[in-house]
């Protein structure tokens, strides 16, 4: 169906509508990327895509701050089935250079849980010689997943893309601490749940991320230890209507949050994301704005890069400079997580000093 209404669209009209809460509302920014510099060209061409963002975010980064002090974040989900020794040293430098992070990506097709496992242990080996990827207090490497063409836990209806249909539990038991794949829309893959922050667990069934749990404040209990062995945590950005920016004068356009080229970040589009209003439950003035993007492709070279990011961002400090009503925090995504497992831990207060709750940096971070 168009857009994948029959998927989402019920659960969108139905959606519960949670009021803006009094005093200061934290807005937690998070830009997660499918970067991937080799599509659709070789390997010197992806160095020199890396190079135009070698040269330009690290300053474009510096330009602004949060409400903390901290500078642009973003997240580079680079597949792993791509990994180029070279291209990686020069992703590392980029991230050496800005703060940003980088997680793992992956394409797979008519794959097993074995051959998946397999894939996944050797792209946090081979991710952690560069110095990416986060630990947990165990000193155990974790990270964060986005899955290629949108087929998380073999969700499309035609079984292309994956073939694995536990994925999530071989995910959590190589040591995935969240998925960021969500919304997939216009992909029939889109999930019924919806702007949500929500535990799933695996079956033997496709999609099963198709149900799930949200995160609540006190949902862990006394024990911390949530999500459980065979849940994962799953992140979804905003999807919904657009009445502010209309197709053809009356007709509402879709927002998922996708940042391109066509289709950059703006006010108009920030207010959909404000009202859409993701947060954990219990947590409403800590509203969680993730946002995707290809920015490994020069056609959102300029928009990533240049005076549209610029803009947006100018409008952000502006907002919470002049309103007195918003913070701003910009996160990488397992900063994000880690402020989803604060908020749940019943956490108040500013959502910035939670940045390290339960993930700690990764080793190009810190070393």
């Amino acid at each position: 169906m168009y857009k994948a209404l029959d998927k989402w669209f019920l659960s969108y009209l139905r959606r519960p509508r949670t009021p803006a809460p009094d005093g200061i509302t934290d807005l937690i920014l998070a830009v997660c990327d499918h970067f991937e510099p080799l599509h659709a060209t070789d390997k010197r061409g992806a160095l020199e895509r890396l190079e135009v963002w070698k040269h330009a975010w690290p300053k474009l980064a510096g330009e602004f701050r949060d409400s903390n002090g901290v500078g642009l974040r973003h997240t580079f989900f680079y597949p792993i089935e791509q990994y180029d020794p070279d291209l990686l040293s020069e992703l590392a430098v980029i991230c050496k250079a800005s703060g940003a992070e980088v997680e793992i990506h992956l394409h797979h097709e008519g794959d097993t849980a074995d051959g998946l496992r397999e894939k996944l242990l050797a792209g946090k080996e081979r991710f952690r010689s560069h110095g990416f990827l986060g630990e947990d207090d165990g000193g155990a490497v974790r990270y964060g997943f986005i899955h290629g063409d949108w087929a998380l836990d073999n969700s499309h209806p035609n079984g292309r893309h994956c073939g694995v249909r536990n994925e999530l539990a071989v995910l959590r038991q190589t040591g995935c601490f969240a998925d960021f794949t969500l919304p997939s829309m216009p992909s029939p893959t889109q999930t019924r749940i919806i702007n949500r922050i929500y535990y799933a667990r695996g079956t033997d069934r496709p999609k099963s991320h198709d149900n799930g749990e949200p995160v609540r404040v006190g949902g862990a209990g006394k024990s911390m230890h949530r999500p459980a062995p065979d849940e994962l945590l799953l992140v979804q950005g905003p999807l919904g209507l657009n009445w502010r920016w209309r197709k053809w004068g009356f007709l509402p356009r879709f927002e998922n949050g996708d940042l391109t080229a066509a289709n950059p970040p703006t006010p108009e589009r920030f207010r959909v994301w404000e009202r859409l209003r993701i947060h954990v439950e219990g947590r409403p003035e800590w509203l969680f704005i993730k946002l995707h993007t290809h920015g490994g492709i020069p056609q959102n070279f300029n928009m990533l890069l240049g005076e549209p990011y610029r803009q947006f961002h100018r409008f952000l400090s502006g907002l919470c400079r002049n309103s007195g009503r918003y913070r701003l925090h910009y996160v990488t995504a397992r900063e994000m997580v880690n402020l989803i497992h604060a908020a749940e831990a019943g956490c108040t207060g500013n959502p910035g000093q939670y940045r390290n709750f339960r993930y700690h940096p990764p080793p190009l971070a810190t070393g």
